[in-house]
């Protein structure tokens, strides 16, 4: 482990920068996804395109194993981990990963060589307390670091991974729903919140939205709202301009005031999103949406729901940003009934 006495300079990535690996775990849970072979053939399709450009990292139980090993023979770039988990959520319950540089006056007890990445562990409380079986995922963020020898950052605040985007430059996008709710750390002010935010993974200002999707158990998460694809672009999440009665009109509009101030602020672009039709079920609406993309080294993976036009117009948005990569949707129909897609379940390893 390191300890710094000098300074250093810690950088929380843009995720289109580039990776040495992504982050997955098997999905196994029926109860979070009732139709599991459906589920499973979405994560066929990721490890594929992900394992193109860069190592895919799969965290499964040993009795997991038959379930994909014939899917993934001859894959190349996959590393099987034979690591338990209770479910698929890693970008919630694994590491942040940020890159540090650290002066020349440091202190190692070990290795002589100064790291460059630094896992940041935070504390992980299934989005306030509400899955008592989930919690059995914290300190799988120590778990990863410790597999890959990474020095680790324990900040003490619960803090999940889809709560916050960087822009690779100091911005942070977040919302107050998540981290200002009292299921989190309601002994932390706002101030405070931020203070961690800057002092852990690097950020010079934090960019507050209001609420999230309407059936949103994480309370808010942004990367369902607001993700940058840039330095200096945002793309949000928009419902129809003329349906009043859509569920999520009123949170995303007010979200859209606040990016464009925020936009003559910082000299930020601005791309609405569509929002796919509504997706529900017995219990009501489900997070759908666009926003919940994630973006690897060969592919920007795309949660499609047999929308038709909106689902292409939404893959057309993301092929003008990233014309280096393959854009591809994949059918989240079912991966939604468990209340994420494709970015809650991945987590980027920056190279």
């Amino acid at each position: 482990m390191t300890s710094v006495l000098a300074s250093s300079s810690i950088r929380f990535p843009g995720e289109w920068d580039l990776h040495a690996g992504t982050w997955l775990a098997w999905p196994h849970d029926e109860m979070t996804f009732p139709d599991l072979a459906a589920v499973e053939k979405v994560w066929l399709d990721m490890i594929r395109l992900i394992a193109k450009k860069e190592t895919v990292n799969l965290l499964a139980h040993h009795r997991l194993h038959n379930r994909f090993a014939k899917g993934l023979a001859g894959v190349k770039n996959v590393v099987v981990h034979d690591v338990a988990t209770a479910d698929v959520w890693l970008r919630d319950t694994g590491p942040i990963f940020v890159k540090e540089s650290i002066s020349a006056n440091v202190k190692t007890n070990a290795k002589k060589s100064k790291p460059s990445l630094r896992a940041t562990c935070w504390q992980f409380n299934a989005w306030g307390n509400k899955y008592e079986t989930l919690l059995a995922d914290r300190g799988l963020n120590e778990k990863i670091a410790g597999i890959l020898g990474v020095p680790k950052d324990v900040p003490g605040m619960v803090l999940e991974g889809g709560s916050v985007d960087s822009n690779g430059a100091g911005l942070c996008l977040t919302s107050e729903q998540c981290l200002l709710n009292n299921n989190r750390n309601p002994s932390l002010s706002k101030a405070q919140v931020e203070s961690k935010l800057k002092k852990h993974l690097g950020f010079r200002d934090i960019l507050w939205l209001g609420d999230g999707l309407a059936g949103d158990d994480t309370d808010g998460h942004i990367d369902d709202m607001a993700r940058f694809v840039n330095a200096k672009t945002v793309v949000h999440a928009m419902p129809e301009p003329d349906d009043k009665n859509d569920v999520n009109h009123a949170a995303l509009t007010e979200n859209e005031t606040r990016l464009k101030r925020y936009a003559k602020i910082h000299g930020l672009k601005l791309q609405e999103m569509p929002m796919p039709p509504l997706v529900e079920n017995e219990d009501g609406p489900l997070p759908a949406s666009y926003c919940n993309f994630y973006i690897a080294n060969a592919a920007v993976l795309v949660p499609i729901f047999k929308a038709g036009k909106k689902d292409q117009d939404a893959l057309s948005i993301l092929k003008e940003f990233f014309p280096d990569r393959e854009v591809v949707g994949l059918d989240c129909r079912k991966v939604v009934e468990g209340m994420g897609a494709l970015h809650c379940v991945t987590q980027q390893q920056p190279a």
